[in-house]
């Protein structure tokens, strides 16, 4: 298999037809395997009671947020820097899946929050970086969509991509730096997870389903961004004769 031919935009289309199903039905099944583990198997936690079975949509929807603007800004700055036309359309169209996920990240906070907490929203670090994320996210996408040029939209856009990469380790530790009301990660790569069997599976296959749910949408709309470009460079050409 030439994986370089699919650099192109065109040969790209197909392909990425193919593999959407694969990516979206198993993302359908883990949701619901998700949800019912996570609210029906699942014990409630002896502090919070059955509040904290938003965590199995808020933590993957966190989780998400942060990785995806990560692989957006790569996916900018491979664009940026070699000129690679599907690339750049890669990370534009990872913006509005992460964006999506960081704000549901945020509005589940504050359901989490009133119960847990008794507020809605505090101005912690974790809360507040994420927040900036958010504007990240916005300032991204606004910034490509008013600039009618696609590669100086996209040039543009992986320069503020590659600059708001800090903020990604700063919402990461922020528990650790700073005093917070927002608890500390229950699960470690190096330690044993804190939380019950149960409720870990669930976590971990809404995280999954999430995963698997970003990948198909990520592909169903940069196939949108292949014909709207492609279109209209083929006018541009056109008027250019």
């Amino acid at each position: 298999m030439n994986l370089y031919k699919y650099s192109s935009p065109v040969n790209f289309y197909p392909l990425a037809g193919r593999l959407i199903p694969w990516f979206a039905i198993p993302a359908a099944l883990l949701f619901a395997a998700g949800i019912f583990v996570g609210f029906f198997v699942a014990p409630a936690d002896y502090q919070q009671g059955e509040a904290y079975r938003i965590i199995f949509i808020h933590v993957p929807a966190a989780w998400l947020g942060m990785f995806l603007y990560v692989l957006m800004a790569v996916y900018a700055g491979i664009g940026w820097a070699f000129n690679a036309r599907l690339s750049s359309m890669m990370a534009s169209s990872i913006s509005v899946t992460g964006a999506m996920f960081t704000f549901l990240s945020l509005v589940t906070g504050a359901f989490w929050g009133k119960p847990t907490w008794g507020t809605w929203w505090v101005w912690d670090a974790r809360m507040t970086s994420t927040l900036i994320l958010m504007f990240l996210y916005i300032g991204f996408i606004s910034l490509q969509s008013s600039i009618e040029d696609p590669r100086r939209a996209d040039r543009a856009g992986a320069v503020l991509a590659i600059v708001g990469v800090i903020n990604i380790p700063i919402i990461y530790f922020s528990v650790q730096w700073w005093n917070t009301l927002h608890q500390g990660a229950t699960i470690r790569l190096l330690q044993k997870p804190t939380i019950h069997g149960s409720m870990l599976y669930a976590l971990l296959i809404m995280l999954a389903a999430c995963w698997l749910y970003s990948v198909a949408v990520v592909l169903i709309r940069v196939r949108c961004i292949i014909l709207e470009r492609e279109q209209n460079a083929a006018r541009f050409a056109e008027a250019t004769i």
